[in-house]
């Protein structure tokens, strides 16, 4: 517990940090002033600013994503000669297929869950990592789709992608957040300038409400080009492994799927490993759902050609 509240504080003291940097000196060099004016909102200053501060937590989960996937997952990492040397040297192979320059790490991490994940901040520092559970619940061949299916997230550059894809959709929200809880604001005060407005306490619950209220329409996006990496991953697992190993490893997660998603050693997954699952539960309704469903996906991967 306090080892996830430790890297939970560490992360955003990062944010924090280069955040700061980052709009100070951009700030200065495109002279840009304050965000208030006499003449109302500088939008070039407040979009600079939200741009920042909404790509800097995307970025900095992004490098430091395999960091914080080894501890928080207690992942150990394996090499050739070890016990898992197949395993490894099949994500080698698969890896040097798809064109992959630098052979990603592969690691092991205890959990009863059928699962994979691969991260990192680029396709040359990468990892992939395989839950106990999948290694004893699934065969050769649907393990290796499952490896194929992550090692193709790598050679996609995915996890750059989603970043990117919610560093902007986060940019946006801070920023008609802000610009509604400005004129929340200047509503309050009226035309008299001397006016107390929202006062600072209301001010920041306003606009944490309407960026949770923003976060939440736009969640969409960025789902919606979660789910259609799945497909892409798949096609390209299906590449790697081939067709059948693929739809094996889809079907083998279908008969386990009460299995799926338990985490019953109580880590908090990082977003930026969760998005690199190989299935995930379905929310209430499939907008708000970073996987399709299996049913899907496998239908899916049968309309390929063999």
């Amino acid at each position: 517990m306090f080892k996830r509240i430790g890297l939970f504080i560490l992360v955003n003291i990062l944010v924090m940090v280069v955040a700061n940097i980052v709009i100070s000196l951009v700030v200065g060099f495109l002279g840009l002033g304050p965000t208030m004016t006499a003449n109302g909102i500088n939008y070039s200053t407040l979009m600079v600013i939200c741009l920042v501060w909404g790509m800097a937590g995307s970025f900095v989960s992004l490098l430091i994503s395999k960091w914080m996937a080894k501890r928080a997952y207690g992942v150990e990492i394996v090499s050739t000669t070890g016990p898992y040397g197949e395993l490894v040297r099949k994500v080698h192979e698969f890896a040097k297929r798809a064109g992959i320059e630098k052979m990603p790490e592969v690691g092991i991490y205890h959990s009863p869950e059928i699962n994979a994940f691969a991260t990192g901040a680029t396709k040359n520092s990468s990892m992939v990592a395989v839950s106990t559970g999948l290694l004893e619940k699934m065969n050769t061949d649907e393990a290796e789709g499952v490896l194929g299916h992550e090692v193709a997230h790598i050679a996609n550059g995915d996890m750059v992608t989603l970043a990117l894809v919610q560093g902007v959709v986060n940019a946006f929200v801070m920023f008609f957040a802000r610009i509604a809880t400005i004129a929340i604001d200047n509503l309050m005060r009226g035309n008299d300038d001397n006016g107390k407005g929202l006062g600072w306490i209301a001010y920041m619950v306003i606009y944490n409400v309407l960026y949770t209220v923003f976060s939440i329409l736009a969640a969409p996006i960025v789902f919606g080009f979660s789910r259609y990496r799945e497909y892409r991953a798949d096609s390209g697992g299906a590449t790697l492994a081939g067709k059948q190993k693929m739809i094996a490893a889809l079907e083998a997660l279908k008969r386990n799927y009460n299995n799926l998603d338990q985490f019953d050693d109580g880590i908090q997954r990082d977003s930026s490993v969760r998005a690199m699952q190989i299935s995930s539960r379905m929310s209430w309704t499939e907008m708000f759902s970073t996987h399709p469903t299996l049913d899907k996906r496998i239908e899916k991967l049968k309309q390929l050609p063999v």
